[in-house]
């Protein structure tokens, strides 16, 4: 138990030290107008309180990523957790800052018109289809996800699930933001905080099950996987929503249009991601200490992190708590699936340069996204959720190497954004060199070689070119 506290501990004090001084990095300008007030349309651009959109923010890049994430990471050992805290706090959190405040200093534009400004036209063009596949699968995966453990709990036909889900998911992209998801979200908040406090006091109090049984120090810091599968590099892929997500990317400017002020940034931003931390944390610790080890975990999951879900929730609550922590675990990928789809519209409707303050228009950029949405529901599960792991991962990167240009450009200090942007760098490579099923099956170390020398060839082209730049007036406006 000491060791999950002392995790805690330190997401916490990550978002009041190292958190206040990112924010310090970047300037934010409590008296700046924010989009919310200078774009002001009644339908993403809307001012809303800073507790709301916190709730907001959370729920929205709270999909499924910090739960079965973690799970799946937790057959490596408490490495996973130590990857969370590291992760969450160093590169996560500044990701999620860094995505959200710049878009508020450029009135509310999605990440691919940030990408496009700080790295270039060639990266923006990358992006804005990047950003759209990434969206696509993760609408995906917070459909089938659902509307699986949906299914699970009921008996019935998950196509009915899917269905419903589906029409709640156009409904939601389409209307006012403050419509639909300004009012669940407040109750759908509940049904998280239910499952996040009631699930661990269940593991701390039970007599059946202990925290974390057996593991010390020095398991934070081996590979415990009963299969002996690498834990480099995909610990970093497998565990994404946790510690780093590039998702989130896309999630940020949603609320940079609806923050009242840049004060409220780092409760905002950084401080959903250490949420979301926390999230993650509690069900590593569950998937390590409710099926008595790894080799229980393992056998336990069955093949499906839904299914440690069932059984923990379940088991801790018994059938009518845990009833409401499954509804709670399947809140968040369906709050997170609509502003998936919703934030595809925008990018779209920002490329196309067209107005969405008619319904009309709206429906004609979300109904293409559901059919496409509604033919990859059909693809295997596992299928998905690899190529969306590598995708988020390599999204992520994406966004903080345009975070360093932004500090280069500024003279302010970047390394907090190049370091974490080298690292992820690193892993994306290593990784799609080294699979066998997503890239060229090369040798982990040839594989590690090439992707540590693509990292740094990055980073030093992104120093070169932005180091070049000079600020110009637009730029010296936003910072005003």
């Amino acid at each position: 138990m000491g060791w999950f506290l002392l995790c805690i501990g330190l997401l916490i004090g990550g978002y009041f030290i190292y958190g206040a001084f990112v924010e310090k990095i970047f300037g934010a300008r409590p008296g700046r107008q924010t989009p919310a007030f200078a774009n002001k349309d009644g339908v993403d651009y809307v001012p809303m309180s800073k507790k709301k959109v916190y709730l907001i923010q959370l729920l929205n890049i709270a999909g499924v990523g910090p739960i079965f994430g973690p799970i799946l990471g937790a057959l490596y050992g408490p490495s996973a957790m130590l990857w969370i805290v590291v992760g969450c706090i160093f590169a996560g959190a500044v990701h999620d800052y860094f995505s959200g405040m710049l878009s508020v200093r450029n009135n509310g534009q999605s990440v691919p018109n940030l990408v496009g400004k700080y790295l270039g036209t060639s990266a923006k063009h990358f992006m804005n289809v990047f950003a759209l596949v990434l969206l696509l699968l993760v609408g995906v995966v917070f459909i089938s996800a659902p509307a699986g453990l949906l299914a699970k709990l009921t008996g019935m036909d998950m196509m009915i699930f899917l269905g419903v889900i589906f029409v709640y998911y156009l409904v939601a992209t389409i209307v006012p933001v403050d419509k639909i998801i300004g009012r669940l979200y407040p109750f759908f908040g509940a049904l998280l905080l239910f499952m996040s406090v009631g699930l661990t006091l269940a593991l701390v109090v039970s007599s059946e099950h202990t925290l974390l049984p057996g593991f010390g120090i020095a398991d934070f810091f081996q590979n415990g996987h009963p299969s002996d599968m690498p834990l480099w590099p995909a610990l970093f892929i497998t565990i994404a929503c946790g510690a780093i997500s590039g998702f989130h990317a896309t999630q940020s400017p949603l609320m940079a249009r609806c923050m009242e002020n840049e004060a409220n940034g780092r409760f905002v931003f950084y401080g959903a991601m250490i949420g979301e931390g926390i999230i993650a944390l509690l069900w590593c610790a569950i998937a390590l200490s409710f099926f008595g080890g790894l080799e229980g975990l393992q056998e336990g999951m069955a093949g499906s992190p839904a299914n440690v879900v069932y059984e923990a929730s379940t088991g801790l609550l018994g059938a009518v708590g845990g009833v409401l922590a499954i509804l709670g675990v399947i809140v968040l990928p369906i709050t997170s699936g609509d502003t998936a789809f919703r934030s595809a519209r925008l990018i779209m409707a920002e490329f196309f340069n067209m107005d969405q303050k008619v319904v009309a228009k709206r429906l004609m950029l979300a109904l293409p996204l559901f059919f496409m949405g509604a033919i990859l529901t059909q693809v295997d599960f596992g299928v998905i959720w690899r190529y969306f792991g590598v995708a988020n991962q390599a999204t992520a990167a994406m966004m903080l190497w345009t975070a360093s240009a932004y500090l280069l450009r500024h003279n302010k200090l970047h390394w907090i954004c190049t370091i974490p942007a080298t690292f992820m760098t690193t892993v994306v490579i290593s990784f799609l060199l080294n699979s066998s099923t997503l890239g060229a099956g090369l040798p982990m170390t040839i594989a590690t070689a090439i992707g540590i020398a693509g990292a740094l060839a990055t980073a030093g082209l992104v120093i070169a070119k932005a180091k070049g730049k000079v600020v110009d007036h637009e730029d010296v406006a936003q910072e005003a």
